[in-house]
């Protein structure tokens, strides 16, 4: 580690890492079982302990309700447990590859060994999931950790700092809270893996930082998710499926579907079914009800209002909701058309409940559409065209795709999540979070003479047939 690059009085967590640190390799190394215990504790903690606590720091953070609260925050840190523990075995052991030919004599495999040191910046939105999810990962592959939890949800923070203290050791697992200049500081350091999940502004300085020690990154951003709607697809079940998925958690969702390109055709029916899923979600007054969030801050509810008023500057037509209040943070479940291309909806990360729709004639505009932008953390299709769909997915790029639905891809642990440049780099959940947090390490051994040892030094004219031999045939 370059010390000349830690300024010892300004980061006062140097000490923590070095504790982590000098205890990696021990913690590394403990077996199979002590993982599991520690993945036990943490699930018995969250799921019985905690589980009111948890349920009633975010309603106090985000108004979020509490169905909501258990199938989007606890549901998926216990079935992410529940995943690990089930395959953790497999995960652990050596795992045999072939071995060429000109390598005869010898056997190749490679094993997973944990990365050291890490460092989980965990966003606002989902506090608790987007916290204890990667934590399930370093913990199966057998890292130590430290965790920054965002400060703009300061009851869910403080109630995972008392998690986290309840759990582990601080050589395993230790919760540092703070605001801006903590996350700097503790990017100075020099964590073995950083897990990322926010922005891709954000995500960039994260990735500039690591690269100073040549840390490795998964970094889960966001951007702008489009949601295709041809002319086959039934209008009713997307806009249903469409409106769960864009306004739950207020639409402070990376994955929730940024915006509507949909076939002119079938734009009327889909906003009129729009219409009427809100209402049969959250009524006829959403502000009323016990099932829509708020948004988090004042600060983003001002960043979703200034989007809102830019938009009708620019002549956007307001077809749902746009109601707001300063005070609850309340802002509608929103659906707005007719959009200027220069329209900040358009072109930002909305992250929150306003739905811009963008109309087209043709399957190939929408396409082009998608690939004028950066890539996608998600890229949602309603379509009963197979070869529209085919089409769509063959000629467009994402982190992961829907058919018929959105959103709930997420919830697979058997599949990959992340995103592509702009969206992510790397991949979460089960296996691939085991992954991330580990050190693919190859490993060869020789049981007898091997046949490379023909070519060794000094060169003859026989060895340079032989060479050439092996080139051709092996």
């Amino acid at each position: 580690m370059n010390k000349d690059s830690i300024d010892f009085n300004e980061n006062s967590h140097y000490q923590l890492f070095l504790k982590q640190q000098s205890q990696q390799l021990e913690i590394g190394t403990v077996p199979y079982g002590s993982r599991i215990k520690k993945l036990k504790k943490l699930k018995t903690t969250i799921e019985i302990t905690f589980r009111n606590q948890i349920i009633e720091a975010l309603h106090k953070d985000l108004n979020k309700p509490r169905v909501e609260a258990e199938l989007t925050e606890i549901y998926p840190i216990i079935s992410e447990i529940k995943f690990a523990k089930s395959n953790l075995r497999q995960w652990m052991r050596k795992q045999k590859v072939d071995t060429p030919m000109s390598m005869l004599g010898s056997s190749s495999y490679y094993i997973y060994e944990p990365k050291g040191v890490c460092l989980i910046i965990s966003p606002w939105n989902f506090p608790f999931n987007l916290t204890f999810g990667p934590l399930v990962s370093a913990i199966a592959a057998g890292n130590s950790v430290i965790i920054k939890p965002s400060e703009m949800t300061p009851n869910s923070s403080a109630l995972m700092a008392e998690i986290i203290k309840t759990v582990f050791e601080k050589e395993d697992v230790a919760l540092v809270e703070g605001e801006v200049e903590t996350s700097a500081q503790l990017l100075q350091l020099p964590f073995n893996h950083i897990f990322f999940t926010g922005s891709p502004n954000v995500g960039k300085i994260v990735m500039s930082a690591a690269a100073k020690h040549l840390a490795s990154v998964t970094l889960e951003l966001g951007g702008k998710s489009p949601t295709v709607i041809d002319s086959t697809a039934n209008i009713d079940k997307a806009a249903k499926r469409i409106v769960w998925g864009k306004f739950m958690n207020a639409g402070q969702i990376c994955v929730s579907p940024d915006y509507i390109l949909i076939d002119e055709t079938v734009k009327e029916k889909f906003t009129k079914a729009c219409k009427k899923w809100i209402e049969h979600y959250f009524t006829n007054t959403p502000k009323t009800s016990d099932s829509y969030a708020r948004i988090v801050t004042q600060k983003h509810f001002e960043r979703l209002q200034t989007h809102l008023e830019n938009a009708k500057s620019l002549n956007a037509k307001v077809d749902v909701g746009g109601e707001i209040e300063a005070d609850s943070k309340y802002i509608a479940p929103t659906i707005v058309s007719d959009i200027s291309e220069e329209a900040s909806l358009l072109n930002e990360e909305i992250f929150g409940p306003v739905l811009p729709i963008v109309t087209y004639k043709t399957l190939d505009e929408a396409i082009t559409y998608i690939n004028s932008k950066e890539r996608p953390l998600a890229l949602y299709i309603y379509s009963s065209s197979k070869r529209n769909t085919k089409k769509i997915i063959r000629n467009t790029r994402a982190g992961g795709t829907c058919i018929n639905t959105n959103v709930i891809h997420y919830a697979n642990h058997n599949l990959p999540f992340g995103g592509i440049n702009n969206s992510g780099i790397g991949k979460s959940h089960g296996f691939y979070g085991f992954k991330a947090f580990s050190n693919q390490r190859a490993v060869v051994k020789q049981h007898t003479f091997g046949i490379n040892e023909l070519l060794f030094p000094p060169y003859t004219n026989f060895k340079e047939k032989l060479a050439k031999l092996t080139i051709k045939w092996f």
